[in-house]
C-alpha cells in the first residue's frame, strides 16, 4: 500500500510502537485516521476501535518510531552528491582512482559544463594529500572541475575554475578565507573557508539539476524514515526559492523548516531576509522559515574551527573566527528584536564562547520568553560553556555521526578536548534540551548511524572516543524525533506518537528494542508514513485481509 490518497483508516499492530512521548511508553499499536494518529494501545484495543474498511498492516514485531527528523542538514547539497561524483558512494580509495573517474567524466562532457565532486577526504585516500592543480589540468582545461571536500568547507579546483571566477595570484583573501598558494606565490587550486564559500557561488546550478538534487534526496531520506528536515543552507539564495517551490508543488513532500542562511555568503541572504519580515515559523506543515543563521568559524575536520586552546595537532593554530563579537551581536540585535530565532555554525570552544556571549548580551537588553535559540553542532564544549548554554535556555544540535566518521582526526587535532566533542551526556544531565542532525552531505544521512554512535561512542574505525558522552537508546532516539521538533517549536504536533499529532512514523524493518547494538547501523525502514501516507515502503509490512 503506497500512493497519495487517504486511506479511512490505517491500523498497525503486533508491533513495538515506541511513542516517545513524557513516559517513554512503548505500545503494540495504533491508529491512523486521515493525517492523525487517533488511538494508541494494544492490539486488540485498536482492532476493537478500528471501523471496519480500516487497512490493517501486520507489523510483525517490527519498531514503530515516530517520524524522524533530522535537525541540521543541507537537503540540496545532499541531492547533489547524488547526481555527482561523490567520493564516498562508493569509497574511492586514492588519487589515481579519482582521477581515472573524473577522466572517464571528461569523455562523457561536453566542452565547458562545470564538473563536481563532493565528499573528498584526503586524510583517507592512499597518498594522504589533495590533487594537484597540475594533475586536474592535465586531465582538462576546457571543464571546470570542484571538488568539495567532505567537510564542505575546503575545495580543489583547476585553472578553468580558476579562470571562471577571475582568481589570479594578485587576488586577495576574503576575510576568513584563504586562497593557497606555494611557496612560488603559484596558486595551488585549493581554496579553504570563506575563498571557497564565497566564490563557489558564482558557478551556478540549473534549476532542472536543482529539482532532481531534491527528489534524489527525498528518497534517501524515506528509506530511513525521516519524514522532516531542519535545512541548514544551499549554495546561494536561489536554492532557498527551489527548495519552496518544490515544496509548494509537490515535487516533494519531505517537510521542511528552512534555516535563513546559504553557505555562499551567508552574512548578506541573512541580512537581506531579514528585512522582508517573513519571520522564524511563517509557512505550514509541510515548509516552514527556520531560524536566522551565520556561520562563526570553520570545519572540524578541515581543521578550521576556532578554539580558545591550540590545536594540539599544531601549537600555531586556533582556527578561523568569521566574526568580531560586535559584529555578530550587530547582525543579530535585529533578528532577536524582530522574533526570530537565531542560531549559528558553532564548532569550536572560541566560537562557542562568542555566540553564547552574545545571546547573553541579547537575552539580558531585550528579554523573550521561549526563544529557544539554538547553535548548530556545538563541538568542543566544556563544562563552562555547558552551563552558560543551559542559562540561557539554547538548544544544541549535535552531530553524533561526525566523530564516527572522523573521530580519529579529531582525536589527532584536539587531543584531551574530545572528552567534551559533542557532549550529549553532559547536557542531557544538565537538563537541557539537545537534538541531532546529520549534517548531510558531511556524513551519512542515515540517522541509525547517529544513534549507534551516541550509544556507544566508537568510531568507524572502533576508537572510543569520549566515552563519557554515553547515552542511553532512549535518549538517542529522542534526540532524532521529540527533541528535534521542540527545536522547531513543533512539538504540540509531531516528534512522538500521541493521540491528535501528524501520522509521520517510520516502521522500521527489525525491532530497534531488541536487536543487538552493533546492528544499529544497518536499520532501514520498512515502510515510511508521512501525513498518514505511506510514501516508501520495502514490502516487508504485511497488509492483513479485512
Amino acid at each position: 500500500m503506497k500512493g497519495d490518497e487517504y486511506v479511512a483508516q490505517i491500523a498497525l499492530i503486533n508491533g513495538e510502537v515506541i511513542t516517545v512521548n513524557r513516559q517513554d511508553e512503548v505500545f503494540e499499536a495504533c491508529l491512523v485516521e486521515g493525517n492523525k494518529i487517533i488511538a494508541v494501545g494494544t492490539s486488540d484495543e485498536i482492532v476493537q476501535q478500528m471501523a471496519p474498511s480500516a487497512t490493517v498492516l501486520d507489523l510483525e514485531g517490527k519498531s514503530v518510531l515516530p517520524g524522524l527528523i533530522d535537525a541540521h542538514m543541507h537537503l540540496y547539497l545532499f541531492g547533489n552528491t547524488l547526481i555527482n561524483l561523490d567520493c564516498k558512494e562508493p569509497f574511492i580509495h586514492s588519487i589515481d582512482e579519482l582521477l581515472q573517474k573524473l577522466s572517464e567524466i571528461v569523455k562523457e562532457t561536453e566542452s565547458g559544463k562545470v564538473i563536481r565532486v563532493f565528499g573528498f577526504n584526503e586524510l583517507k585516500v592512499k597518498e594522504k594529500r589533495y590533487p594537484t592543480i597540475q594533475e586536474l589540468d592535465s586531465l582538462t582545461i576546457e571543464h571546470p572541475i570542484i571538488i568539495t571536500r567532505t567537510c564542505g568547507h575546503i575545495g580543489m579546483v583547476n585553472s578553468a575554475t580558476l579562470d571562471l571566477l577571475s582568481i589570479d595570484e594578485e587576488t586577495p583573501d576574503p576575510l576568513g578565507g584563504t586562497i593557497e598558494k606555494d611557496d612560488k606565490g603559484k596558486l595551488t587550486g585549493r581554496l579553504i573557508e570563506n575563498a571557497f564559500l564565497n566564490f563557489s557561488q558564482r558557478i551556478p546550478y540549473s534549476e532542472e539539476e536543482m529539482f532532481e538534487a531534491l527528489e534524489k534526496a527525498q528518497e534517501q531520506l524515506f528509506m530511513y524514515g525521516i519524514t522532516s528536515v531542519h535545512d541548514a543552507g544551499g549554495f546561494d539564495e536561489d536554492s532557498f526559492r527551489i527548495m519552496q517551490i518544490a515544496s509548494q508543488q509537490k515535487h516533494i513532500k519531505t517537510r521542511i523548516y528552512a534555516m535563513i542562511g546559504t553557505l555562499n555568503d551567508c552574512e548578506h541572504f541573512t541580512k537581506n531576509m531579514l528585512t522582508t519580515g517573513v519571520v522564524t515559523n511563517t509557512g505550514n506543515e509541510f515548509f516552514k522559515i527556520g531560524p536566522a543563521k551565520l556561520f562563526t568559524d570553520g570545519s572540524s575536520t578541515g581543521p578550521t574551527i576556532a578554539t580558545r586552546e591550540p590545536y594540539t595537532s599544531d601549537k600555531t593554530n586556533y582556527g578561523y573566527l568569521m566574526y568580531t563579537e560586535e559584529e555578530l551581536y550587530s547582525i543579530f540585535t535585529k533578528a532577536h528584536q524582530g522574533g526570530y530565532q537565531i542560531t549559528v555554525h558553532a564548532q569550536g570552544d572560541k566560537a562557542i564562547e562568542q555566540y553564547l556571549s552574545v545571546v547573553e548580551r541579547l537575552l539580558s537588553e531585550y528579554p523573550r520568553a521561549d526563544h529557544r535559540h539554538r547553535v548548530e553542532h556545538l563541538g568542543v564544549c566544556p563544562p563552562d560553556l555547558q552551563e552558560k548554554a543551559k542559562m540561557l535556555k539554547v538548544i544544541p544540535i549535535l552531530n553524533p555521526s561526525f566523530p564516527y566518521e572522523f573521530g580519529e582526526s579529531y582525536i589527532h587535532n584536539y587531543g584531551e578536548r574530545t572528552k567534551y566533542m559533542y557532549a550529549a551526556n553532559d547536557l542531557l544531565a544538565k537538563d537541557i534540551i539537545v537534538a541531532a542532525g546529520s549534517d548531510a552531505p558531511i556524513t551519512t544521512v542515515n540517522p541509525f548511524v547517529g544513534i549507534y554512535m551516541a550509544v556507544t561512542r566508537n568510531t568507524k574505525e572502533g576508537t572510543v572516543f569520549g566515552e563519557q558522552q554515553k547515552i542511553s537508546l532512549m535518549d538517542a532516539i529522542r534526540m532524532y524525533t521529540y527533541n528535534a521538533a521542540y527545536s522547531s517549536f513543533d512539538e504540540e504536533i509531531k516528534g512522538s506518537i500521541e493521540v491528535g499529532k501528524l501520522a509521520d512514523m517510520a516502521i522500521l524493518d527489525t525491532s530497534i528494542l531488541n536487536c543487538s547494538i552493533e546492528e544499529l547501523p544497518k536499520i532501514k525502514a520498512a515502510a515510511t508514513m508521512l501525513d498518514g501516507k505511506i510514501v516508501y515502503t520495502q514490502s516487508e509490512v504485511k497488509e492483513l485481509s479485512k
